[in-house]
């Protein structure tokens, strides 16, 4: 299925996240009213070296991929920032390359901006939620335009809701 990186369709806007292992962000999401739809995959590595991807590749830390969620939100009802907001506060966005303890590059904070607008709002709550932490914020930021986002394997998708988890146990 083909999509634009903006919308689904005219009522909806989508937004990339990667705060670690993505089983617990996308119950977090798909709980959260005003999101339309998530799916998981992968976002920002190497499309030259890995032009189809599996969970086992990105898994060598070699393909430099990050586990990602997609978010399809309404934005009449849920704001990119109010996203933000929920992304910020349910991992911890000073760490590198880990998460608890999954640790590895495909465990990074990373958001993927579709347009210019998104990209400065990342920017400014960033700037401002800096002024709270004594440690660097390392969340990478990057263009979604960049960087193709990779459907994960059907067992990932909905994972915490198909063994009956009602709490998102990767990252609260």
């Amino acid at each position: 299925m083909v999509k634009t990186l903006t919308s689904i369709n005219q009522k909806t806007q989508i937004a990339y996240l990667a705060m670690g292992c993505f089983w617990g962000p996308q119950l977090l999401f798909d709980k959260t009213p005003g999101v339309a739809s998530t799916r998981v995959g992968y976002m920002g590595g190497n499309q030259r070296s890995f032009p189809h991807l599996t969970y086992v590749q990105v898994c060598t830390h070699l393909t430099n991929y990050a586990e990602t969620v997609e978010v399809v939100y309404d934005p009449k009802k849920i704001s990119y920032s109010k996203l933000l907001d929920i992304f910020f506060e349910n991992h911890d966005l000073t760490q590198k390359n880990r998460q608890h303890f999954d640790i590895g590059n495909q465990y990074r904070s990373a958001i993927f901006y579709i347009d210019e607008k998104q990209k400065k709002e990342i920017e400014n709550s960033i700037k401002s939620r800096q002024k709270s932490y004594q440690s660097k914020i390392v969340t990478k930021i990057s263009s979604a335009k960049k960087s193709k986002f990779f459907e994960a394997e059907e067992y990932h998708q909905k994972y915490l809701s198909k063994k009956g988890i009602t709490a998102p146990t990767c990252h609260t």
